[in-house]
C-alpha cells in the first residue's frame, strides 16, 4: 500500500520537460537572423516535422494553458491564413522544402473551429511547398468534439491525416461546468464514430486529472466512459494550475482543486485501470494498445519527446509555423511571436516572425539527452551516455546522483554502474526524478516559482 501523504512533499514547482532547456530560458538574442544562420548549416538529409498553430477558439476553457485567440469572426481566421501563406513563402526561401516530411501536426486553439474551406486552404498551402511526405508520415490534428463534422473529417482524410486527437478532459458535469467546457459523452462518441467511419486507425483521447471538484470516484467514472470510446491511445495529463500566466485560470476556485495525495491516488488507479484493460503505460502520461507504435518504441528504448508529446519520429528538425509556434533543431529552440500584431508586423517586413529562442551549449545537449531519455523510457543507459558524449558519468553528474539518493532510499529509483531505472511507482514522480539533472533549476529560485507543481 502506497502512503500518498508521504509523497505529497514532492509536490513542488517543476518543468514538464517538453524541452530542455525549458521555454523560460528562451531569449530575444536568438532572433530571426540566428534562425536563418541555423537553417543555412542544417543537414538537409534530416527529415522535417511540421507544426501549424491554429489559435482560434470561440470561448475559454478555464483549464487551458495553450496560446489562444478568442473570436467569432470569420474574417479574423481568413486574415490569419493569409499570413500563414506569406510565412510559408518566406520559409520556403530559407530551407530546402524538398526534404522528407516525417510529421505534420495541427494544434490550437481549435483547428476545426476553421470551416471546411479554410482547412482545405491551409492544407493546400502546405502541400504547395512540402511535397515529399514520407510513406509512414504521422499527420495529426487536435480536435474539440464540439466543433467537428463529417465535412471536417472529409477534408482531413483527403489531406492525408491519419491520427486524430480528441480533447475530453473529464465527463463529470460539475467538473465541466467549473472549467467552462460542457461536452457530453454522446457528443464525444459521435465525433469519434465519424473518424472511425472514415477509416482513421489511430485515435487519441486526452484526459486531465487535478481539475476542480474532481474526486477519486468521479474520475474513476470518467475513465470507464473513456474506455468505452475504444481509443488507441489515451493521454492523462496533470492539470497545470498557473494563474499568474493564464488569466482564465483565475476563474477557478483553488479551494475546489483536489489535494496532491488525491491526485496521486487517481494517477495510480489510472495506471492500474488501463493496464488491467490491455493498454500499456508509455512515458509519463500516455497509455497505448500493445500493437501501437508508441508501445513498440518504448520496448526498444526508442521513444522520443517533443512539444507535441511522445513520438516515434526522432531525428527530425521541427519547423513551427504560425502564431507562437515552437521549432527545434539539433542544438536550438525557437518560438514565434505570441502577439498577433507583432507576428503580422514581422511578416509584413518580409522576415520570419521569430520572437525568441535559445542556442544549446554542449552541456545543454548532454543534459537534454539524459532528461529526455528518463522522461521517455524511464531508464537511462549510463554506458551509452558515456560513449556518446565522452564523459565519466559519475563524475559529471555527481551532484545529480547525490540528489537522486532520496528516490533510491524511497524504492522509486535503482542506480547501477550501467543504468538508472525507475519503477512503476517512481514514474508518478518522473518530473521530480529528472530535475536533479537540470542545471537551470539549481541556478534560479525565480524560475522555480514560474512552473506548475509536479503533483
Amino acid at each position: 500500500m502506497i502512503d500518498f501523504n508521504k509523497f505529497t512533499k514532492y509536490s513542488k514547482p517543476g518543468p514538464r520537460y517538453t524541452s530542455y532547456p525549458t521555454a523560460l530560458e528562451f531569449n530575444e538574442s536568438f532572433n530571426y537572423k540566428a534562425l536563418d544562420a541555423e537553417f543555412k548549416v542544417q543537414d538537409n538529409k534530416r527529415a522535417i516535422s511540421l507544426y501549424f498553430h491554429l489559435p482560434f477558439c470561440r470561448s475559454a476553457c478555464y483549464f487551458c494553458g495553450c496560446n489562444v485567440v478568442y473570436t467569432s469572426k470569420e474574417e479574423k481566421k481568413d486574415r490569419y491564413i493569409d499570413y500563414i501563406e506569406r510565412e510559408l513563402e518566406i520559409l520556403s526561401k530559407k530551407i530546402d522544402t524538398k526534404r522528407e516530411v516525417s510529421q505534420l501536426h495541427f494544434g490550437g486553439g481549435t483547428p476545426t473551429f476553421f470551416d471546411k474551406k479554410q482547412l482545405q486552404r491551409v492544407i493546400k498551402l502546405i502541400k504547395k511547398h512540402f511535397k515529399n511526405f514520407a510513406k509512414d508520415a504521422e499527420i495529426s490534428c487536435e480536435i474539440d468534439p464540439r466543433y467537428f463534422t463529417n465535412e471536417h473529417m472529409e477534408v482531413l482524410k483527403s489531406g492525408g491525416f491519419n491520427r486524430i486527437s480528441f480533447g475530453v478532459q473529464d465527463f463529470d458535469p460539475k467538473v465541466q461546468e467549473a472549467v467552462h467546457r460542457i461536452q457530453s459523452y454522446e457528443v464525444t462518441k459521435k465525433a469519434i464514430d465519424i473518424t472511425r467511419d472514415a477509416g482513421i486507425k489511430s485515435v487519441n483521447v486526452d484526459l486531465i486529472y487535478g481539475l476542480p471538484y474532481q474526486s477519486f470516484e468521479t474520475f474513476k467514472n470518467t475513465l470507464e466512459l473513456a474506455l468505452e470510446l475504444d481509443a488507441d491511445r489515451y493521454a492523462v495529463f496533470n492539470y497545470a494550475h498557473v494563474p499568474w500566466m493564464k488569466k482564465t485560470m483565475r476563474k477557478i476556485d483553488e479551494t475546489t482543486l483536489p489535494h496532491p495525495s488525491v491526485k496521486l491516488e487517481i494517477l495510480k488507479y489510472t495506471i492500474e485501470f488501463f493496464e488491467k484493460n490491455g493498454l500499456k503505460m508509455v512515458g509519463m502520461d500516455h497509455f497505448a494498445k500493445p500493437e501501437d507504435e508508441l508501445f513498440k518504441a518504448i520496448k526498444k528504448g526508442e521513444l522520443h519527446r517533443n512539444f507535441q508529446g511522445y513520438t516515434t519520429k526522432g531525428g527530425a528538425d521541427l519547423i513551427g509555423v504560425g502564431l507562437t509556434s515552437i521549432g527545434e533543431g539539433k542544438d536550438y529552440y525557437v518560438q514565434n511571436y505570441k502577439d498577433m500584431r507583432d507576428y503580422e508586423a514581422a511578416i509584413d517586413e518580409g522576415r520570419l516572425p521569430v520572437h525568441r529562442g535559445v542556442k544549446l551549449s554542449e552541456d545543454d545537449v548532454l543534459r537534454n539527452f539524459v532528461i529526455m531519455e528518463l522522461m521517455s523510457n524511464f531508464k537511462l543507459n549510463i554506458k551509452r551516455v558515456e560513449k556518446k558524449f565522452n564523459i565519466d558519468f559519475n563524475k559529471y553528474f555527481a551532484d545529480a546522483l547525490s540528489d537522486l539518493q532520496e528516490f533510491v532510499e524511497a524504492d522509486l529509483v535503482t542506480i547501477t554502474d550501467k543504468e538508472i531505472s525507475i519503477n512503476t511507482t517512481g514514474t508518478m514522480l518522473i518530473r521530480n526524478i529528472a530535475m536533479p539533472f537540470d542545471a537551470y533549476m539549481k541556478k534560479s529560485d525565480d524560475n522555480k516559482k514560474r512552473f506548475s507543481k509536479t503533483i
